[in-house]
């Protein structure tokens, strides 16, 4: 079954649904679809929809081999920008923590963005056309 407007869904575990969510919608512009603090919470910004499953969702349940899932590591979104500078400024401003400083490359500017649950998220200015 197909819709016409999809969206795309990603799961980040987190540590802090309410923090979580806090976060996305006031720091990066989601809006809230539903939430079920301190289990689940889902937002949505174009047609990225991000699941922000807590330790007490069912996302979070240990494997059998006992491992938990949790927050952080490499894997990351990555929300484009218009101005980086500004954004990045904005975004520290308001108390949020990078992990670098903006790097600039071939394609265009990137940044990343931590959640309060350590999980990334990258801010990238694409390069001017020409």
């Amino acid at each position: 079954m197909t819709q016409s407007v999809e969206r795309v869904s990603v799961r980040y575990m987190v540590e802090d649904v309410a923090a979580a969510t806090d976060f996305y919608t006031t720091m990066l512009g989601f809006e809230v679809l539903t939430s079920f603090p301190p289990a689940f919470a889902d937002v949505a910004r174009g047609r990225l929809r991000l699941l922000l499953s807590g330790p007490a969702s069912s996302a979070g349940r240990p494997m059998p081999d006992g491992d938990r899932p949790g927050p952080g590591g490499w894997n990351r979104i990555h929300l484009i920008v218009e101005d980086i500078e500004a954004e990045v400024a904005r975004l520290r401003t308001a108390g949020a923590t990078f992990r670098n400083e903006i790097l600039s490359g071939p394609g265009g500017k990137q940044v990343l963005l931590l959640d309060p649950s350590g999980n990334v998220v990258e801010l990238f200015q694409p390069a001017a056309a020409g």
